[in-house]
């Protein structure tokens, strides 16, 4: 009796990497310097931790105009609230207050920066983009069109609402 043929090795599989699409609709794979993977739309997908070190490598990792976007956000963040917990969660940046939960996130789409308040409908004025949880509001931030002094505002209201307990 004669033993059937060893069968070949797999080879090994290379790393992985986001495909997105294209205007034209192909599909590519984005892997940014430094192995960061960019997921749909463009998002860094970074390892959640805690404090400025996991911040820095989201915005860092931001494609194009979006990282100098997102050194701003968090430079007019940290001005508006001074001592605030910043966290990568779920592939974003959330910014919070300790003892009172999470204010704020945001998150690569292709072609804008899309801004989480969680307690957004509680803001004057309310920013413009509706959620289906009453509470949540959005701010969708494309190339060029931050309105920094409503931003700020609008961040300083946040920090002192009650935050999302995440």
């Amino acid at each position: 009796m004669t033993k059937p043929p060893a069968k070949p090795a797999k080879a090994a599989k290379p790393a992985k990497t986001a495909r997105t699409k294209t205007a034209t609709g192909a599909a590519t794979e984005a892997a940014q310097p430094g192995g960061v993977v960019l997921l749909s739309g463009g998002n860094p997908q970074i390892p959640k931790g805690y404090g400025d070190a996991p911040i820095e490598a989201y915005i860092a990792a931001m494609p194009g105009w979006k990282s100098e976007l997102g050194r701003r956000l968090d430079t007019l963040i940290v001005r508006a609230v001074p001592g605030v917990t910043k966290a990568v969660k779920w592939n974003s940046p959330f910014y919070g207050v300790e003892g009172q939960g999470w204010f704020l996130s945001f998150h690569c789409f292709t072609k804008y920066v899309k801004v989480t308040f969680f307690r957004g409908a509680s803001l004057d004025p309310v920013p413009p983009g509706a959620s289906k949880h009453k509470d949540v509001r959005y701010l969708d931030i494309h190339e060029g069109g931050l309105d920094e002094e409503q931003f700020a505002a609008w961040v300083k209201q946040a920090s002192r609402l009650p935050g999302e307990k995440i």
